[in-house]
């Protein structure tokens, strides 16, 4: 995936981001969800009318303990007396608290579902792209553009609807009663405390957010190598490298440091600047209105509102720094993952596509050209036909094709030229769920979910029974392993199958397949990694399951082939030969020289094996 590197972006990126996720908190045709979001904005309104007129109850309680204040006070405020006043005071300031848990419980389904929604979006579209660009994708950053970018629609969802907007409406608010209830002058003051605090809090953030940038760029590369390193465990101690591992890894981790600590001493001095711009304004104001006291204009309750006001303001400024910071590097979050998003898929399914209709079965490549690259064709013209109920096999040297052939019917990728069809039917008019549901596969190295041994086995077909899994495994001669391990069909086989040899991953695949019961087979080096014994009785009950299923083996081992009813020997992305075992051997061309070597290979090995079991 071609990815620009991560910048602040230009203002239109966030109102894309927004206009995204925006449909998420009012969504079309859910009733519940916009009650909510009705009741959350009526709370957070609440909250904040209640969190504004608190001083006003502590000025008038203030005021309420001096007689003199007294004359002149309206009926209702004498009627509550200083005592009342302090407890509508602390009435005030708990139904500021406590309409913001309400508004923040009653939004959270709303957000949730809105994450949830849009995590999935992400995961299908992920899973939709195509093969091309699953091979050149890098697990680790793609785990971590996801992880930060759902954690940043969480963020955003959460902040930019009851931080920043509810910040705006509190200063507002508190602007107008300054002016009110006092002059002028106070607004002023207040307002450029304010306008200086935004403008020396978003300069240093925007500073601080290429430092954060970098700081994930890091941490996103020592992910990457990290996962890298672990998935590949075996490579490693094969090789004893466990000491470049961990200087790769120490060496992202070095510049993720260094960048996180310039990201805390940044932090530092816009804490620091923050306070002292805050304290600036707070004790001019307050300076202001002890002056008023002085001259008889104000009284000591109103200077106290003064404090208490400033005061109440500083600590939603206080957040501005982090939230303004935290909502730019959402943005670039989940742009990155938006940029997923909008990362087309390869291979789609045509607007009038149908679901695959198989009767006979009946496989045909015709005049089939493909090339992962421009610049290096793997299949040239290629014909090939596998008539109902037939074997064909594909043989041939490694890069000649062959794997490429089981892709493409697949349609993990389209060819170039040509068309593959099943029955007639151009696999690019059907449905790629009903093809893929009409093939089985046995890879020559299979992966396994790290889940227990009857869930891999029981994925080739959902809803299978306990009966129908233990039937496949028998099928697979796996059955009696399986029953033989403590936990039996619960056994976890560990990330990948590493808790099981290649041969019990191969039969686990093969049981899977079987299980699946397709009516089109492909198998691709099925019994490669399985000793002779085993080999034998797999290919026989291989060979019973494709029985009245149109077959295609891509096999490098020519003599697991032999049985097969056509055999087609695949060079330079062309069939060169085509024909069965014997006849092919009767011409003596390419397929017989391959037969030869091989024999020879086998014949080479077979009394090194004898010595290696003598010795054991």
């Amino acid at each position: 995936m071609t990815r620009r590197p991560p910048t602040a972006g230009p203002p239109s990126a966030g109102w894309r981001i927004i206009r995204k996720v925006g449909p998420h908190l009012w969504p079309e045709g859910d009733r519940e969800a916009r009650v909510r979001v009705g009741l959350a904005i009526l709370a957070l309104l609440v909250a904040k009318g209640a969190t504004v007129v608190t001083p006003f109850f502590f000025k008038e309680a203030v005021d309420g303990l001096a007689p003199a204040a007294q004359d002149g006070a309206p009926g209702y405020l004498l009627a509550l007396g200083a005592i009342g006043l302090t407890l509508a005071y602390g009435l005030m300031r708990f139904l500021g608290v406590a309409f913001a848990q309400v508004r923040d419980a009653v939004f959270a389904p709303v957000g949730q579902n809105a994450l949830r929604a849009i995590a999935l979006e992400t995961f299908e579209h992920i899973h939709a792209l195509s093969l091309r660009y699953h091979i050149t994708r890098k697990t680790g950053g793609l785990s971590r553009i996801i992880e930060r970018g759902v954690k940043g629609v969480d963020f955003l969802l959460r902040f930019l609807l009851f931080s920043i907007v509810p910040l705006i409406l509190e200063l507002a608010l508190v602007g107008v009663i300054f002016l009110f209830a006092f002059d002028v002058w106070y607004l002023a003051v207040v307002s450029g405390t304010i306008a200086v605090y935004v403008w020396f809090t978003f300069v240093v953030t925007e500073w601080r957010v290429k430092i954060r940038e970098r700081m994930n760029a890091r941490d996103t590369e020592a992910n990457q190598k990290a996962i890298d390193s672990l998935l590949n465990f075996e490579t490693v101690k094969y090789f004893g490298a466990e000491g470049r591992e961990a200087a790769r890894y120490d060496a992202s981790m070095a510049g993720y440091a260094e960048a996180a600590t310039e990201t805390q001493v940044s932090l530092a001095w816009l804490n620091a600047g923050q306070t002292l711009i805050i304290t600036l304004g707070l004790v001019a104001v307050m300076a202001m209105a002890a002056r008023g006291v002085d001259a008889g204009a104000l009284t000591v309750g109103d200077f106290v509102m003064v404090n208490a006001y400033m005061l109440q303001i500083t600590l939603p400024l206080g957040f501005l720094g982090t939230v303004y910071r935290e909502i730019r590097q959402s943005l670039i979050d989940m742009d990155a993952m938006f940029d997923l998003l909008d990362q087309p898929a390869e291979i789609v399914d045509a607007p009038d596509a149908r679901p695959l209709v198989v009767g006979a079965g009946r496989i045909e490549f015709r005049d089939v050209s493909f090339a992962y690259e421009a610049e290096r064709p793997i299949l040239r013209d290629f014909s090939l036909v596998v008539e109902p109920g037939r074997t064909v096999a594909l043989v041939g040297p490694s890069g000649s094709g062959k794997s490429t052939v089981g892709r493409l019917l697949f349609r993990f990728y389209d060819p170039t030229a040509g068309a593959v069809t099943i029955d007639g039917q151009d696999l690019r008019s059907v449905t790629q769920a009903s093809l893929r549901a009409a093939i089985g596969m046995v890879p020559q190295d299979t992966v396994l979910f790290n889940d227990t041994i009857g869930y891999n086995i029981g994925y080739g077909r959902p809803g299978a029974t306990q009966d129908e899994i233990e039937a496949a495994a028998r099928a697979a001669a796996i059955h009696d392993f399986i029953a033989s391990l403590p936990q039996g069909y619960d056994s976890v086989v560990g990330e990948r199958g590493l808790k099981l040899s290649g041969g019990e991953k191969q039969r686990v695949g093969i049981a899977r397949t079987l299980l699946k019961d397709p009516p089109i087979l492909l198998l691709d080096e099925a019994t490669s990694a399985l000793d002779t014994g085993t080999e034998r009785a797999i290919q026989e009950s291989l060979a019973a399951m494709g029985r009245g299923r149109s077959v295609i083996v891509i096999a490098h081992r020519l003599s697991t082939v032999v049985e097969a009813d056509r055999i087609v020997v695949l060079e330079g992305g062309r069939a060169v030969e085509a024909g069965t075992h014997d006849a092919l051997l009767a011409l003596g061309g390419r397929y017989a020289g391959l037969w030869r070597r091989q024999l020879a290979q086998e014949a080479a090995e077979e009394p090194e094996a004898e010595a290696e079991a003598e010795v054991v």
